[in-house]
């Protein structure tokens, strides 16, 4: 396989991060004893204490104790010990452990992160248990293939399905009513709600825009939105479509919309910061996912917001990008992949898995869990799950199976979208430098796999 130079400086870079970053040993498994990526791990007695990472501590830490205080009245043999890591460190912790040593028994792997640990042999195939388990023929397939073929191309399942989220365009709908607009269901009506809601000189914004960490997907939905373009490859299967001329124009549209109707704070600002501006203000329209939902209904209730699919594009058609499938995994280093495995298993059943979902506003994997009541009284919710089973939207599967994906779609370029929203950088360079990474990610994926 050809190794690239961009690729030999990323291993060194993680080699150093072993070395650099201060990671809090913890203990794995029955034995004590933390595992590297190469270590293979045991079965274990099934009991004693097993280490659970959450990879999006802090915003799902509440729900996960509760969760973990359930499994442990239901399997007194086995304690959990929780440690919430927050959604923008997790990956530099997991492959820093994964270097150095210190992996939980089982953690959070979502499908952007999947092939990345997969490469680095950390994860333990699951198919095998999962055949065996109550979970068989309970859980959503359409989760469980996205998962499969995150997994960098062995068609093996390195992570159970939690849940699914949605790209959702939040809006004041006390804001639009009194401006006598009308609901921004198209781009069209997008921008204009945005001029129209913008008073700068009140603090008041049509919209906030995703400026720091996680930027580059919310920046991608919007473009591919816009430009209708349904595919993320062309027809040869080896060249991005990002930078195609309707998608260059889409985007150069959206990032103007910086400072002009959106607060100067939105360059740096993660999704925390930005829901919890958006919460706390009177911004007009806000783009993130399902995952906020219960966040806004805290602070502004039900009769002030709504939460909709993502606006259609000049076709009629819904175009978004897939958001990926959040799921659970056992790290091949567990001393007591037994006991991890029941976790899995008793937190993705249909109660658990349900309880898990309403508070995180998200869709179930469990099937069973997919039909609970709560699910109808979760407006947007309900119409992400109708959106993405209509025909009403296409959507455009991002690589989560290329090992480089996260580093491209975020240490890498994270910090070029900010040079385009100052103006340092044009829409084109920036997709004209990510295409060209894609390129070569997908050349060295096709080499090593077909």
């Amino acid at each position: 396989m050809k190794i690239s130079i961009r690729r030999s400086r990323r291993a060194a870079v993680a080699v150093a991060l072993g070395s650099v970053l201060a990671l809090t040993a913890t203990a794995c498994g029955d034995d004590g004893s933390g595992g590297g990526g190469g270590d293979s791990g045991a079965e274990g007695s099934g009991k004693g204490e097993i280490v659970f990472w959450d990879n999006n501590g802090g915003v799902r830490t509440d729900i996960w104790k509760e969760i973990i205080a359930d499994f442990e009245k239901a399997n007194p043999a086995i304690k959990v010990e929780y440690v919430g890591i927050p959604s923008t460190d997790y990956q530099s912790k997991v492959d820093t452990a994964i270097q150095g040593g210190g992996l939980p028994d089982v953690g959070g792997v979502g499908a952007a992160m999947l092939a990345g640990f997969g490469a680095q042999n950390a994860l333990e195939p699951l198919d095998d248990r999962l055949a065996k388990s109550s979970l068989s023929g309970k859980l959503n397939e359409d989760m469980v293939t996205s998962l499969k073929a995150a997994g960098g191309g062995d068609d093996k399942l390195y992570s159970i399905p939690t849940s699914a989220n949605n790209g959702v365009l939040y809006y004041r709908t006390d804001l639009f009513q009194k401006a006598g607009l009308d609901e921004p269901t198209t781009w069209d009506k997008f921008y204009e709600a945005a001029q129209k809601l913008t008073d700068s000189g009140k603090n008041e914004f049509g919209y906030t825009i995703r400026g720091g960490s996680g930027s580059i997907a919310q920046a991608l939905d919007a473009m591919y939105g816009q430009s209708g373009i349904t595919s993320f490859w062309d027809s040869s299967g080896e060249k991005t479509t990002v930078n195609d001329p309707k998608n260059v124009a889409a985007l150069a549209k959206y990032a103007a919309l910086y400072k002009k109707v959106t607060p100067a704070a939105d360059l740096n600002n993660d999704f925390t910061k930005m829901v919890a501006q958006w919460d706390s203000g009177t911004i007009g329209m806000l783009n993130h996912n399902l995952g906020s939902y219960q966040d806004h209904v805290k602070a502004l209730g039900t009769d002030k917001f709504r939460g909709i699919p993502q606006p259609v594009g000049s076709s009629g058609k819904r175009v978004q990008v897939s958001n990926p499938v959040d799921g659970m995994g056992i790290f091949k280093s567990s001393k007591n992949k037994e006991a991890a495995w029941k976790f899995i298993e008793f937190a993705t059943s249909h109660a658990e898995n349900s309880k898990f979902n309403e508070a995180a506003g998200q869709v179930p994997s469990n099937n069973d869990a997919g039909k609970d009541a709560w699910i109808s009284k979760a407006e947007p919710t309900k119409l992400a799950a109708a959106a993405l089973t209509d025909g009403s939207t296409t959507i455009v599967q991002l690589p989560y199976y290329l090992p480089d994906w996260n580093t491209i779609s975020k240490a890498d370029n994270e910090p070029n979208f900010q040079k385009v929203l100052n103006g340092d950088m044009s829409a084109k360079e920036f997709l004209d430098t990510m295409a060209g990474q894609l390129n070569e990610a997908q050349a060295e994926w096709t080499e090593r796999n077909g």
